[in-house]
């Protein structure tokens, strides 16, 4: 065996992430060869449970288990897992919530001592009474929720990779009352998403009940988990919020499947990554050619933006930092960056936006607005009938725009962005706005597929972070950097396609004041490293947003002293990790996070 490409793949497997259509054309090979993945589900989702009661000092042959299980193969995985868990002495209880059972596995389960509770009055399911009246259909309702409720542990097998959509009917009503109904769960973010100790827990098979599956929504009730038990390859929602935040745990029992040529909905950032994105200082180099960033970020108002994105500039590999601003927010970089160069002149990237009040709060002509859409005027593709500049740009020349130098546009910029620009043009938009932007593209109206219509809030990019990412991204052309405990990277893949990046890097601490600019000016430092190369390849625009992303989460986790981060990489099924002490850190502001700059690099190169 190549332990070399074996390792690489496991690598592949743990920070990629799979639609559901793929995964079913990778399962394929093996099903055709009769390898029995239902077998081998079962038995990982059954030794995990079972490792969780004993982590609980719970006997198996004490505890209490309840089976939430569907017609169709994940209702398979959870019978079969069943059956294990009663042969080890469990007493367990398979709560069916549609009108069949998985034929084999339902047998193993009955051969092994489990027990049937049949919710569907229209069920056929083979020993088992049907046909009774709906007074008695709202009593074994009501009994499944006090049995489940008083169990050890849920295993939650009833949808898997199959629905779409929100829950409905009998699975849906279950959902409803036993988990929770299109909100996050609501506990503190603690270190390595252990499960808390609260019964019963929950053990989600393949993929908790009710989540968006391949966009990380939350449609309507779902049960979240404490750990799931995912099979063969990570599926989206255990990646992309906040459908993530309701996985826990996540334990990836792999099939051996062949991902060689095989592409990823989604993908996660790590350390490899990112250094990979880093261009260490050559012997020959100087301030110039290590790159030059250019900031028109700050105001009169927002002085203070100025400071921290020319720090973290400096502090993230770049040779010099030129800045553009009022007299105030000038003197204020000099003391704090006596290094900055003041006024016009080449520059590598820009930054602009980071402390500029945004064209609602702006009070009369603002300045740095006014050079900020001269500057983005630049930017505009031929066939933007709404520039900045109020002509018709269609008779530009669209290598003007694509020969410009790379661009982070932030905060209060973002409502100056041209409608159509090139991909080295990055926006680095909070839930908030985005929907703002969204809304001005979209004339105040949702896209025809939007489930709600009408006006964009905050809320909605909330509970649908990829999907409104990737709007964005296409009613622009720009790479859009979301920001969030899971931050979404979303660009071109470089045959006309998008890519889709995560980062989840970061502690909860990092939600302070000032955090955004200081990420704004680590993007535009590494912009700029790029050497022109960005404008040639585009598709290595979203890799270098989500390394900014992954080395401010990163410089912040030394700044909070933290190990909580907005996502966990999966455990591995078969592969004991050594349990240690993990520190929920403590609190911080935006300079801590420059001032942990270097040791980020140092933990990233070494």
């Amino acid at each position: 065996m190549d332990t070399a490409n074996d390792a690489d793949r496991l690598q592949m497997l743990l920070y990629s992430a799979y639609d559901s259509d793929t995964v079913r054309d990778m399962e394929r090979p093996l099903l055709d060869d009769g390898t029995p993945l239902m077998r081998m589900a079962a038995s990982a989702a059954a030794q995990v449970t079972m490792t969780l009661l004993d982590d609980e000092d719970l006997a198996v042959e004490d505890a209490r288990i309840a089976v939430l299980v569907g017609a169709g193969d994940n209702g398979g995985d959870g019978l079969y897992a069943g059956a294990i868990l009663a042969r080890e002495g469990a007493q367990v209880t398979a709560i069916a919530t549609g009108r069949s059972l998985h034929d084999a596995a339902f047998a193993a389960f009955v051969h092994a001592g489990g027990r049937v509770l049949v919710l569907d009055p229209n069920a056929d399911i083979l020993g088992c009474a049907t046909g009774f009246s709906a007074g008695e259909a709202g009593e074994r309702l009501q009994a499944a929720v006090e049995y489940a409720q008083g169990s050890h542990v849920i295993l939650d097998a009833m949808t898997g990779i199959g629905v779409a959509g929100a829950l409905r009917g009998i699975p849906g009503t279950i959902a409803a009352s036993l988990g929770l109904t299109s909100r996050l769960p609501d506990r503190p973010a603690l270190p390595n998403n252990e499960p808390s100790a609260d019964l019963p827990l929950v053990v989600a098979v393949d993929t908790p009940s009710g989540v968006g599956v391949n966009d990380g929504s939350l449609p309507g009730a779902y049960i979240p988990a404490d750990v799931t038990v995912m099979f063969g390859a990570m599926k989206p929602c255990a990646m992309v919020p906040p459908a993530s935040y309701a996985c826990g745990k996540l334990v990836l029992v792999d099939f051996g499947f062949d991902i060689d040529g095989t592409v990823p909905a989604v993908e996660m950032t790590d350390g490899d990554f990112v250094a990979d994105a880093i261009r260490l200082p050559h012997l020959s180099d100087g301030k110039y050619s290590r790159g030059v960033v250019g900031l028109v970020t700050g105001s009169t108002r927002y002085p203070g933006a100025a400071v921290l994105t020319a720090k973290a500039a400096a502090r993230t590999d770049t040779g010099m930092v030129r800045y553009m601003g009022p007299q105030r927010a000038q003197d204020m970089v000099l003391s704090a960056l006596p290094e900055a160069v003041i006024g016009k002149g080449h520059v590598q990237s820009w930054v602009v936006g980071s402390g500029v009040p945004s064209g609602d709060d702006a009070d009369g002509k603002d300045i740095q607005r006014e050079t900020i859409e001269a500057l983005l005027r630049h930017y505009a593709l031929p066939g933007d009938a709404n520039s900045t500049d109020g002509t018709d740009d269609t008779e530009r020349d669209a290598s003007d725009a694509l020969a410009m130098p790379p661009i982070a546009v932030d905060a209060g910029a973002l409502d100056l962005l041209p409608d159509h620009v090139p991909p080295q043009v990055v926006i680095t938009p909070h839930a908030g706005e985005l929907a703002r932007l969204l809304n001005r593209l979209n004339g105040g109206d949702a896209d025809d597929d939007d489930a709600h219509g009408g006006t964009i809030d905050a809320g909605d990019v909330q509970a649908e972070p990829l999907r409104y990412a990737t709007m964005a991204h296409k009613l622009t052309g720009a790479t859009v950097l979301l920001k969030g405990a899971v931050t979404i990277v979303v660009g071109e893949d470089g045959e006309d396609g998008t890519r889709v990046i995560l980062s989840g890097r970061a502690p909860a601490w990092l939600g302070t004041a000032g955090a955004g600019d200081v990420l704004a000016g680590m993007l535009g430092a590494l912009l700029a490293q790029q050497d022109g190369t960005l404008s040639a390849n585009p598709s290595f625009v979203p890799e270098i947003a989500a390394a900014a992303a992954y080395m401010h989460g990163l410089a912040a986790a030394v700044a909070s002293g933290s190990e909580q981060r907005g996502w966990h990489r999966p455990e591995l099924y078969g592969h004991a990790e050594k349990q240690r002490f993990s520190s929920i850190g403590h609190p911080i502001i935006a300079t801590d996070v420059i001032d942990a700059i270097p040791q980020a690099f140092d933990e990233l190169i070494s």
